[in-house]
């Protein structure tokens, strides 16, 4: 599972370093693709398979279901860290993501997200906005 917030940079090379406690788990590779709200999902291979096998299930004839697998898997690429823990993020995924300098490493547990510093704070600060509206949805649920 994937908990945390940490703070890291793009070297000169657009490499990550990975947060200590979740280089076993990535070890074998990971896979890192588009997110929502501009952020990138990291994936560990084990992961990625039962994500990719739930969106292969969904039914090629419905537009949506197309839109969603040419966004995962179009947008996807496999990595696998080096041995001091950084990892590769491509060119086309930091563009989308707008990873220049600062990035904001952020456990969601099944995933990581990367986000760039200024694009995190100002989603942060946008859902605490919201944060007492969606408590009482999840009560309404039961949560």
């Amino acid at each position: 599972m994937f908990l945390g917030e940490f703070q890291h940079t793009v070297d000169d090379k657009n490499r990550i370093i990975l947060p200590a406690k979740f280089r076993e788990l990535l070890a074998d590779g990971l896979i890192v693709t588009k997110g929502f709200e501009n952020c990138l999902f990291v994936f560990s291979k084990a992961e990625w398979s039962g994500i990719e096998e739930k969106i292969s299930s969904m039914q090629l004839l419905k537009k949506d279901a197309r839109q969603v697998s040419r966004f995962f898997f179009g947008g996807a690429s496999e990595e696998v860290p080096d041995k001091n823990g950084r990892v590769v993020i491509p060119g086309h995924l930091r563009e989308y993501a707008d990873l220049r300098k600062d990035v904001v490493i952020v456990g969601v547990s099944n995933r990581l997200e990367l986000w760039s510093k200024s694009n995190w704070q100002k989603y942060v600060a946008e859902a605490e906005k919201s944060y007492e509206d969606t408590a009482e949805e999840l009560a309404d649920i039961g949560l």
